[in-house]
């Protein structure tokens, strides 16, 4: 079944179709919430909210083709809340913990972890919303306030920080 379709169906309730469009994005959502979020329990929380938000807010989607965008941007938001609760609560935490590396179990590699590492904060979100995410620089622009063609020349230039960042 296409998508449109699903989340026309999903708007009227159904559970199903809800479903079967988590099913089509889960992994794109959970990656995208991984890189940002750097451990698998913030990421799979940050999914699970997500996943809660949009089902409970999907009758407010206005056009059943932007479901992808939609939910992404929920999940951008999430991940943005769960950064600033992390930065409220630093002081008082160990910041070990907070800023700890994933193992290669968690299947982000020390030195991919390192080179986003290396990028200033919108760099890497920008980095994130574009490969991971698939967003257009257009999209990252709107939710990062940003011009859209500004966004496209940091792209290039944090992608090549990272690729110099692996050969050297």
């Amino acid at each position: 079944m296409d998508e449109k379709t699903l989340v026309k169906k999903a708007i009227r309730g159904d559970k199903d179709a809800f479903a079967a469009l988590y099913a089509r994005y889960k992994d794109d959502l959970y990656r995208y919430a991984y890189f940002r979020l750097g451990n698998v329990e913030d990421a799979c929380d940050a999914v699970s909210s997500c996943v809660t938000e949009a089902y409970v807010g999907i009758g407010n989607l206005r056009e059943a083709g932007a479901f992808k965008g939609w939910i992404f941007r929920i999940l951008f938001y999430i991940c943005g809340r769960l950064i600033a609760e992390r930065r409220q609560t630093r002081d008082r935490a160990d910041v070990g913990e907070l800023e700890r590396l994933p193992s290669r179990e968690d299947h982000l590699s020390p030195e991919l972890q390192e080179a986003l590492a290396s990028l200033d904060d919108t760099d890497r979100e920008i980095v994130l919303l574009g490969v991971v995410a698939g967003y257009k620089s257009k999209e990252i622009a709107s939710m990062l306030s940003l011009n859209a063609s500004t966004v496209r020349s940091r792209q290039a230039r944090a992608l090549a920080k990272m690729k110099a960042f692996w050969s050297d």
